[in-house]
C-alpha cells in the first residue's frame, strides 16, 4: 500500500463489484474503506474478503469524511441518483459503463459531477488492452494512411448461465439487451480507433436465452470521417470470442483473442505478428482515476464522451426497434 492511498468507498455488492475491488487489491494505490449495498448478507461478505467496514446505509457511508470517492457498480437505472447523491457529498465517483440507460441520464450525471467539482470516470477498459493501444499509436502515426473500415465481434457463452432474476438480463434493466451490456465496449474501441459515429442501423433477435431481451444483435455503423464498421454482439454462441479488424488505405490490423495481433501492410502478402503485453486494464483505469483525483491530469473517458457512446448504442436499439436508419443526433436530441 502506498503512503496516501485513495481511500474509497464501494457501492453495489454484485460480481462486478468484486472484479473492481480485487484490482484494488492488486494496485496498492487505493483503499476501500467502506462498502454498502442493500442486502446486509452481502456486503458483511464483502467487507470480510476485502477488509473493509460495512456502512448500514448509502447515507452513512457519504457522510464519512475520510472516504475520497466511490466505485459505483449498481445498476444503470440508479447509477443518476446514486452518483448525485456522491457528487453532492463532496466524494469522487468511478461509475461502471453504460453511464445509465438513457442520454438524458448521462447529462445529468455529467452536470452534477462538473457542479460539485468531482471527479467522474467512467469504466472502459478494452480501449486499454495493449494490442489496440498499439493499433491507435501506428493509426495517429499515419501508417494505416485513411481509414475505411472495422469488424467487430464480442461474443460469450450465457446459455444455463444467466439469472432472470438480474437487473443486466432485464429489458428494463439492460435495454438493448447484449449490446447495450457488452456491445458497448466495442463501440467504445470503434470510436478510439476510428472515430466518432454519425449513424446507426441495427439488427436484434432473442434466439437462444430465455427472458425478455436480445441475444444477439448486429450494427452498422458510419462513423464521422466516412469509414464504415460492423459490430456484432452475442450472448448465443458457443464460446466465448472477440475481434477487431481496423482496415485502413496503407495497412490492416487482425485482431482475436485466440490469435493475437498481427499487421499487414499495403504491398506485403503475410501479416506479420505484433507480440503484445497482457497488461492488467483494470488498475489502468482505476489509478487514472486515483492520479485524477489528487490533481494530475483528467480521465480519459469522462461523462460527456460516455454519453456520446450510449447514444451509439441508443440509436442501434431504435434502428432495430424500427426497422431505419438513425443518426446519432437524434438521439442526442431526443432521448
Amino acid at each position: 500500500m502506498t503512503a496516501n492511498p485513495l481511500r474509497v468507498g464501494c457501492l453495489g455488492m454484485g460480481w462486478w463489484s468484486d472484479v473492481l475491488a480485487d484490482a484494488v487489491v492488486r494496485s496498492g494505490k487505493i483503499q476501500i474503506v467502506s462498502c454498502y449495498t442493500r442486502s446486509e448478507d452481502k456486503r458483511n461478505a464483502f467487507a470480510k474478503k476485502y477488509g473493509c467496514t460495512a456502512a448500514p446505509t448509502y447515507e452513512a457511508m457519504l457522510a464519512d469524511n475520510s472516504i475520497e470517492a466511490i466505485i459505483n457498480t449498481t445498476p444503470n437505472d440508479v447509477h443518476l441518483p446514486s452518483t448525485k447523491a456522491a457528487a453532492e457529498a463532496g466524494k469522487h465517483v468511478f461509475l461502471d459503463k453504460p453511464i445509465a440507460n438513457t442520454v438524458s441520464d448521462g447529462r445529468a450525471i455529467t452536470e452534477v459531477c462538473k457542479k460539485a467539482g468531482v471527479v467522474l470516470a467512467l469504466g472502459y477498459q478494452r480501449r486499454r488492452e495493449s494490442h489496440f493501444r498499439y493499433v491507435k499509436k501506428q493509426i495517429d502515426a499515419g501508417a494505416f494512411g485513411k481509414l475505411v473500415n472495422a469488424e467487430a465481434n464480442i461474443s460469450r457463452d450465457r446459455l444455463g448461465k444467466i439469472d432472470l432474476n438480474s437487473w443486466r438480463y432485464q429489458a428494463a434493466g439492460m435495454p438493448g439487451g447484449v449490446m447495450l451490456q457488452i456491445g458497448i465496449h466495442y463501440i467504445d474501441v470503434l470510436e478510439y480507433l476510428i472515430g466518432p459515429v454519425k449513424a446507426v442501423s441495427g439488427r436484434s433477435a432473442q434466439l437462444v436465452l430465455p427472458g425478455d431481451n436480445p441475444d444477439v444483435a448486429s450494427l452498422i455503423l458510419e462513423h464521422e470521417n466516412g469509414a464504415i464498421s460492423t459490430l456484432n454482439a452475442s450472448y448465443a454462441s458457443a464460446s466465448e470470442y472477440y475481434l477487431m479488424n481496423v482496415y485502413g488505405k496503407e495497412a490492416t490490423a487482425y485482431y482475436d483473442m485466440h490469435g493475437g495481433l498481427r499487421i499487414l501492410k499495403r504491398g506485403e502478402t503475410k501479416p506479420a505478428a505484433v507480440p503484445s503485453d497482457n497488461n492488467d486494464t483494470f488498475i489502468e483505469e482505476l489509478e487514472e482515476f486515483a492520479s485524477a483525483v489528487r490533481g494530475n491530469g483528467k480521465p480519459e473517458v469522462g461523462g460527456e464522451f460516455a454519453t456520446t457512446s450510449l447514444a451509439v448504442i441508443r440509436a442501434g436499439v431504435l434502428s432495430a426497434r424500427e426497422g431505419r436508419r438513425v443518426e446519432v443526433a437524434e438521439i442526442l436530441k431526443t432521448d
